[in-house]
């Protein structure tokens, strides 16, 4: 059991990978609370937002793939890929999950004159801007770089 442990602690594509998406989070979180005024605990779990964890998590991930078993590795490509697709969909269908959730939220509450609670809404923090998807991937690119040095 302690080998599993060694293994997986000492797995830096794993770690990168982990490590992107904490620091986006937390940083997500504070960028949120200054914005906005007020510190919202859910940001650290949340999607949405700057920057964006998915494409920190999938950089990272990609990056060190490429750092550890190289950039004309089988792996690296597959990662690539992947996180490719990631990034594409968070600034596609996500976004735009996102923004049809912010108008039916809206309807609801002026065709129905109702306040509706929070578990009632729809989440309208689910995409990224282009804007937050590429600081997302300057974060893990960064992390992946230092992991792996």
């Amino acid at each position: 059991m302690r080998d599993f442990f060694d293994e997986v602690f000492s797995n830096r594509i794993l770690i990168a990978g982990a490590l992107g998406w904490l620091t986006a989070q937390v940083l997500k979180t504070i960028i949120f609370a200054i914005t906005n005024h007020g510190l919202n605990w859910s940001r650290l779990v949340g999607d949405g937002g700057m920057p964006s964890g998915h494409s920190a998590t999938v950089t990272a991930i990609a990056v060190s793939c490429g750092m550890e078993l190289g950039f004309d590795s089988p792996i690296f490509a597959v990662a690539c890929f992947m996180a490719i697709i990631v990034m594409h969909d968070a600034m596609g269908v996500r976004r735009e999950t996102g923004k049809q959730s912010q108008v039916l939220n809206h309807l609801v509450e002026v065709v129905y004159a109702k306040n509706l609670t929070p578990e009632e809404k729809l989440k309208e923090f689910v995409g990224h801007t282009p804007l937050q998807v590429f600081f997302g991937f300057l974060l893990g690119l960064c992390i992946a770089i230092v992991i792996n040095i």
